[in-house]
């Protein structure tokens, strides 16, 4: 139903610019952390031209998490290899697994580099003893132990002494310090729980049940069974049910290893402030340990199941189950996937069901987590005793002995419950549990209970020869080699020293490659080496993969693998081990600045993970210490050493006792595209592949040039030069206004305006300690494409992005610059913007930096003929995939038909891209960088005086440039008229297995009450109020504050963004759960803020037998709004939604920047500072009748809409539309690692 707790996500909801937030009235989201490499385009954003955002591919959890922590997950991310989505959690960070592995994101910091364990300072014949100190306990809070270094442990007098290599070896050997605040416990039946206070966000806490069954506990004709007991227990809970007009939002997924039921509540209910705890944990109860298995919630959803395992069996989905089956051949996790086998599915009754329930779920194998703002621990615990005590299966004869977290202090708090347990916290017999005859019921303790054959030196098995998996959907080549040893659990200060130099060695050879080989044109799309744990599968995977055009596979595994060689014979440089290792030690300073704003989803995800893979939990602080301590040890020798033996599997491949792959497996097309010929069979061999990794180990190596390092990219002598030919100031925002600066003291919000024309927006926030996030705005976007030049825009962003050179500097020193500087970039374009967006440290002049590159990219940009080249290759490659995608193929049918076959809103054809020269998308990209047209918004942990003088001093010495009229340059869009043969249509896709989706689209407003023609909405609505007369603001009977929202600038990004709440819960439970049609429905809208429309679109997932039905039943949704009238409740649950959303958003810094997109903008004038100060209130004060304004200018009738449905199978027939399909980039780089489309879906 949902992801397992390392979702594949690369914040793509947050990455989008503002236009493509999901079910926001205006620019509300924010682009997350970007890789390091700079210049790197996203046109996924462009691309993805039906969706606000990306639909829930994996988790819900996913997309709470897409505005990132800051830092939190960066040093997860590049510290510790969190490869593609993998879930390679260490033992100190919280992560989300979300973006690249390697040195994906850095992070500033302020903390000294001080280690409260400092090896420099052990004496001769002195050990270091961890020294467990009481903390200081109030009234309600139990005595923790806190394992931190006390003073007198740590003897600093002779800080110049050499200590031997015996006493360094015996300190690595001191275990790491446990987690503070952590509290563990266990009831006598067996239930582990886990508590975690947290403040992030206030008043909210998560609480996951993890139940220690999954599919590989399933028998031969169980498969699926552990995710059938998933849906009914889930959604037959009726306390759950309660729960929803909390705020509490749940849900439940299930993997190879457990179950996850998941409930994020607000810590009491707004009404009367009861505390919601114990309501919370009674639902937790009844949903894992008390389902109902009524005959007709089984049936509901195994309907749901069937639909789920249609819309899950993606070409991803399949790649994926091979990669598994593979990898793990030799045990269950090849043949057990958690969505189940159909046939199977189709024949348990409720009996069987209930029997393996009974078998897998009781307390003794199964985990409570709590984490957020629990203040009053010892009740949490009374809490917990009170629910679950008495829970234990039919079964279960004894109760298991009960370990308490607090010793001796237990008796201080614990409940007299029967059964003993406050006896038993101070190990006392109860007598009540002696006379029970003991049975003992435990959780395995090895998880997943399965063997594997392992990679390791000298281990004596046969080599399997390279896998092949050939299929028609497949587009490009790819290949993942793989190594399998077992993890090596994090708990001392060793472990986390190898970690450490694994992380910069693997750092190096990411940088080598897609640096070095970017600059020309590689003969690959992408080389990863990941090297991660995984909790899902038991066991530390090392995975080379390589992707490439069919016609370039061979040379692209060469270039891989001679790398791999090159860097494990040389090395890292010493320049590369201390670029990495101080990337990596700021990374780690700033997630310890940001101890207290971690979210406590992240956290828990984070222990979660630990807790199955055996590593020790430490707080961030904890964690940076010890970072900084084993970092002082590090050599490059050592560094080398342990890197090398990471990678010998791939480097010494076919040399006697050199550690097997675990598998090879190449997934590969049938037919490629060769120029000149069309369509031609793609013929590979098992030994073709041996070959080519063979040949690619014997090219000639040579060792790697150290690479001179830019300090600055404008030295202060060319600043002053510049500031004396363009004396930059600030001038008054408007000619009507004097005012050269307008600060809003409700919002922090500073606007400014540059004599060059540049707008400039900023807002201080202590949201991330010393991080600011910067984003430039540039009015036009895809938009300006005329006839002659469509796709000009779009390749020219990729084009500036793959060359990634600024004036006389290479792209690898540009990237390195970056990376010492902790500076993210990205490039980007949509329909109405071009975007540039930077991340950057507020340390060691950080922020001036970023602000040098953006500088360098306005004035001194560089375009070159082989980043063009690759650029036009890239969506030329796309457009031929298209026919291979089922979603794209039909989506873009879709938006052809309705959108009268305008390629602005789809990618660039074959034919377009072919007239398309250097000169050409030159022109079109910085024709629109001009001053006027140029917004920059920036947010973070600076001072006015910081901010101020880096846009003086590098934007405001941009040359002035008078702003084109861009409007007139737009051509005219519009939808296509009623009557026409497209209003409905079909895809057919030749496939092995059946599959259908569909979408429904029509018109709708812009965020700003603009329509088509250029219609004013807000004319209408003035003319329907005429006869009415109220205040624009006023009290209502509760003494808020109301606004008359229909005067408001906002009236419809808040009305249509509530109607999109309501229409998505009513689609859920009537084509969903009621009529058993589908298993994904979502309705979304795609407001533009400059362009005069927008549109709604629908997208459901089916069964070719059920798939028509489906899309009546989503219109009979869409259009019964009248006969079926919005009831406050719906609307209430709807406000609270998105205000939860909102309020937990603005604590993040890249939500304030889409908040600040456009304020000044002059394409965008209705917005202004009130529609971000006034957002919560214009929410509060929407009315039903406000909704259905709103819902009228919605085309929802038969000549407004359009419909595609789309079918794939072996028999489908054939389309004979000879349209030019969509692309995207959707598939062509791997989204979250080997494996994870194989878990399940969200539930709701």
């Amino acid at each position: 139903m949902a992801s397992a707790p390392f979702p594949p996500v690369a914040a793509s909801a947050a990455s989008v610019p503002p236009r493509l937030a999901p079910r926001h009235p205006f620019a509300a989201a924010a682009a997350a952390r970007r890789p390091v490499l700079p210049l790197r385009s996203s046109a996924v954003v462009a691309a993805n031209t039906l969706r606000c955002t990306h639909r829930r591919a994996v988790s819900p959890r996913s997309r709470r998490r897409a505005q990132g922590l800051g830092a939190a997950s960066a040093l997860a991310e590049s510290v510790w290899g969190v490869g593609e989505g993998k879930g390679a959690c260490l033992s100190c960070f919280p992560k989300s697994r979300r973006g690249r592995s390697g040195l994906a994101r850095f992070a500033p910091c302020a903390l000294p580099h001080a280690s409260g364990l400092s090896f420099r300072s052990r004496l001769s014949g002195s050990k270091v003893r961890p020294s467990h100190i009481l903390r200081a306990a109030g009234p309600d809070e139990p005595h923790v132990a806190s394992p931190t270094w006390s003073d007198t442990s740590l003897d600093t007098s002779d800080m110049d002494h050499a200590i031997s290599k015996e006493e360094l070896e015996d300190v690595l050997n001191t275990p790491l310090p446990e987690h503070p605040k952590l509290i563990r416990g266990q009831l006598k039946n067996g239930l582990r729980y886990l508590i975690l206070p947290n403040k992030v966000p206030a008043n909210r806490f998560e609480a996951h049940m993890e139940v220690h069954v999954g599919s590989i506990d399933e028998e031969e004709d169980e498969q699926g069974i552990a995710h059938m007991i998933e849906h009914v227990a889930f959604l037959g809970s009726k306390k759950r049910e309660k729960l929803l007009g909390t705020g509490a939002r749940s849900n439940a997924y299930t993997d190879f290893h457990h179950t996850v039921f998941h409930i994020h509540s607000p810590t009491k209910t707004k009404e009367y402030g009861e505390d919601l705890l114990p309501s919370v944990l009674d639902a937790l109860n009844e949903i894992a340990f008390h389902p109902k298995f009524s005959s007709s919630r089984v049936e509901k959803e195994r309907r749901a199941i069937l639909s789920e395992l249609q819309m899950m069996n993606t070409i991803e989905y399949r790649v994926d189950c091979q990669l598994l089956q593979h990898l793990h051949s030799e045990n269950k996790l090849s043949n057990r996937f958690p969505i189940g086998l159909e046939e199977q599915i189709h024949k348990w009754d409720p009996d069987k069901i209930r029997r393996f329930h009974e078998r897998r779920y009781y307390p003794a194998n199964a985990t409570l987590y709590l984490v957020g703002e629990i203040d009053d621990i010892p009740r949490a615990v009374r809490e917990i005793g009170a629910v679950f005590e008495h829970t234990h299966s039919e079964n279960e004869g004894n109760l298991l002995p009960s370990s308490s977290p607090f010793g001796a202090m237990a008796s201080l708090f614990a409940p007299k419950l029967p059964g003993g347990f406050a006896a038993n916290l101070s190990g006392e017999k109860s007598p009540a549990t002696d006379k029970i005859k003991p049975v003992k019921r435990e959780r395995q303790a090895v998880r997943p209970p399965v063997e594997h054959k392992w990679s390791l030196p000298g281990v004596a098995q046969d080599a399997k020869p390279p896998a092949i998996f050939q299929h028609e959907l497949i587009q490009s080549f790819s290949i993942n080699m793989f190594c399998k040893i077992p993890v090596s659990k994090v708990q001392t200060y060793k472990d986390l020293r190898s970690v450490l130099m694994k992380r910069i060695f693997l750092s190096a050879l990411h940088f080598r490659i897609n640096t070095r080989y970017k600059s020309s044109n590689p003969p690959f799309t992408s080389v990863e080496l990941d090297h991660s744990d995984s909790g899902r599968e038991g066991c530390t995977v090392t995975t080379l993969t390589v992707t490439a055009e069919p016609q370039n596979w061979k040379s692209a595994i060469k270039v891989a693998v001679h790398e791999v060689r090159r860097l494990k014979e040389f090395g890292v440089t010493m320049g590369e081990m201390t670029r990495y290792m101080d990337a990596l030690i700021k990374d780690s300073e700033q997630l310890a600045m940001m101890i207290d704003s971690v979210p406590s989803v992240d956290n828990l995800d984070f222990i979660m993970e630990s807790d199955a893979l055996g590593h020790t939990v430490m707080d961030q602080l904890q964690g940076h210490e010890s970072l900084l301590a084993v970092a002082e040890t590090v050599t490059l020798e050592e560094v080398n050493t342990v890197g090398a033996e990471v990678l010998e599997f791939i480097s010494d491949f076919g040399k006697p006792n050199a550690p097997l792959p675990a598998a090879i497996v190449a997934c590969v097309p049938r037919m490629v595209h060769v120029d000149g010929v069309g369509e031609t069979e793609f013929e590979i061999y098992p030994e073709e592949i041996t070959e080519a990794i063979k040949a690619g180990l014997e090219e000639p190596i040579y060792p790697e040039p150290e690479l001179e390092v830019p300090k600055e990219l404008i030295t202060q002598l060319e600043l002053d030069e510049l500031k004396s030919q363009h004396k930059p100031s600030f001038v008054p925002l408007t000619k009507e206004e004097n005012a050269v600066k307008v600060f809003d003291s409700e919002t922090g919000i500073a606007q400014r305006r540059l004599s060059n024309g540049i707008s400039v927006n900023y807002k201080i926030t202590q949201n991330e300690a010393r991080v600011g996030v910067m984003r430039l705005i540039v009015g036009g976007g895809r938009a300006t494409e005329d006839s002659e030049s469509k796709g000009s825009v779009i390749v020219g962003v990729r084009t500036l992005s793959e060359g990634g050179c600024v004036g006389n500097f290479s792209r690898e020193q540009v990237e390195l610059f970056c990376v010492n500087n902790l500076i993210n970039c990205s490039l980007e374009s949509n329909e109405e913007f071009i975007f540039m967006e930077f991340r950057f440290a507020l340390r060691d002049n950080g922020m001036r930096a970023a602000f040098q590159l953006l500088h360098m990219v306005l004035e001194h940009n560089v375009w070159l003929e082989d980043a063009f080249d690759r650029a036009t290759q890239l969506y030329l490659s796309y457009y031929r995939s298209i026919p291979k995608s089922l979603e794209r193929s039909t989506a873009h049918k879709l938006m052809l038909a309705m959108l009268n076959h305008d390629e602005r809103f789809v990618e660039p054809s074959p034919h377009s891209l072919q007239k398309l020269t250097l000169q050409s998308v030159k022109d079109a990209v910085m024709n629109q960088f001009v001053g006027g047209n140029m917004e920059v918004s920036i947010v973070g942990d600076f001072t006015e005086e910081e901010v101020e003088s880096c846009v003086l001093d590098y934007l405001g010495t941009v040359r002035a440039a008078s702003s084109p009229n861009t409007e007139e340059r737009i051509e005219k869009i519009s939808f296509r008229p009623f009557p026409s043969d497209v209003h409905f249509q079909e895809v057919y896709i030749k496939d092995t297995d059946e599959r259908a989706c569909a979408y429904i689209a029509g018109p709708a407003p812009n965020r700003w009450g603009f329509a088509t023609e250029g219609n004013d909405l807000f004319n209408v609505i003035q003319r329907s109020d005429a006869d009415e007369i109220s205040e624009p603001v006023n009290l209502d009977l509760t003494g808020k504050r109301r606004i008359d929202v229909r005067s408001h600038p906002l009236f419809f990004g808040i009305t249509l963004s509530l109607l999109a709440e309501i229409i998505n819960s009513r689609l859920f439970t009537t084509v969903r759960d009621s009529m058993g049609l589908t298993y994904d429905v979502s309705f979304e809208l795609n407001l533009f803020d400059k362009l005069d429309l927008g549109w709604y679109v629908i997208a459901v997932t089916s069964t070719p037998s059920k798939v028509h039905k489906a899309v009546d039943a989503c219109k009979g949704v869409l259009r019964g709004l009248h006969s079926s009238r919005i009831v406050e409740r719906e609307l209430d649950r709807a406000k609270r939604t998105l205000l939860m959303k909102h309020e937990a958003e603005t604590k993040t810094n890249a939500y304030w920047l889409g908040l600040l997109a456009h304020l000044q903008s002059s394409s965008v004038p209705r917005k202004d500072v009130s529609c971000i100060k006034e957002l919560t209130t214009l929410y509060e004060s929407a009315t039903i009748e406000d909704l259905y304004l709103a819902y009228e200018h919605l085309k929802v009738d038969d000549s407004s809409l359009f419909a595609c449905i789309g079918i794939a199978g072996a028999e489908s027939g054939e389309d004979t539309n000879d349209e030019e399909p969509d692309m995207d980039l959707h598939g062509m780089a791997p989204m979250g690692g080997r494996g994870v489309s194989t878990m399940t879906r969200p539930t709701t």
